[in-house]
């Protein structure tokens, strides 16, 4: 009790949202910065999880016009300015404790679906060493991390290794992108018995770092691929 007091009152939450003192304590955010997130809502994608305007759509454009070979993924909200702010302090503000909301959000939210994924693993989405080391983290390992201890499953951040520090995605369009990642990464150190894994990342845009990463994974014979992320862009 007390060593968690002094802490608090040392070092208080921050809310991921306006980055201010949270009130009333306990809580991981602001009651009325809740508001302020674009949660996704259906209907969405089967495949990538984007909110789609209609029921009779399957898939988004995205998924129709590009080839997927994941399963299918979900994300917790549509990346606009809001979530951008707040993804940009968790990567290069080091706003780490950011994080603990949006894992428990996405078990909140998608445990139930998580489980009935039957995936053996989590695997965070690596970034480059030289990245990491400027930053002194992965905020999609630490992402992984959260939902693992939350619903029981293994995080194995070895078994996918990123081979080339890429050109910047901005810009480019989704081939353009997906051609930039293709040797970017390749799996690691494998887990015996593996067969089902999921993928963990801050943001999903137009889906080519799940792709890449998916591929990988599946030349070292995985299965099953299924994705989380914090942020999922709009359909294009």
């Amino acid at each position: 009790m007390y060593p968690s007091f002094f802490i608090d009152l040392l070092f208080p939450r921050r809310c991921p949202v306006c980055d201010e003192i949270v009130m009333p304590k306990g809580r991981l955010i602001c009651p009325e910065c809740v508001k302020k997130l674009s949660f996704v809502k259906n209907p969405v994608c089967k495949k990538c999880g984007k909110e789609v305007i209609s029921p009779d759509m399957e898939y988004c454009f995205d998924c129709v016009r590009h080839k997927r070979t994941f399963e299918y993924g979900r994300a917790l909200v549509n990346y606009d300015q809001n979530a951008g702010s707040s993804m940009a302090k968790i990567k290069y503000k080091n706003k780490r404790e950011y994080l603990d909301f949006y894992g428990e959000a996405i078990c909140a939210r998608y445990g139930k679906l998580i489980q009935r994924m039957e995936a053996d693993v989590l695997v965070p989405v690596p970034v480059h060493p030289s990245r990491r080391k400027e930053r002194g983290f992965n905020q999609a390992e630490i992402l992984a991390c959260r939902i693992g201890e939350r619903l029981g499953i293994a995080v194995c951040p070895s078994m996918l290794v990123r081979n080339k520090k890429t050109m910047p995605q901005k810009g480019l369009d989704p081939a353009g992108r997906l051609k930039n990642l293709e040797e970017a990464f390749s799996a690691g150190k494998m887990m015996t018995g593996v067969e089902g894994v999921i993928l963990v990342d801050d943001i999903y845009t137009t889906g080519s770092t799940i792709e890449a990463c998916t591929r990988a994974l599946k030349k070292a014979r995985i299965k099953r691929v299924y994705f989380l992320a914090i942020c999922i862009g709009r359909g294009q």
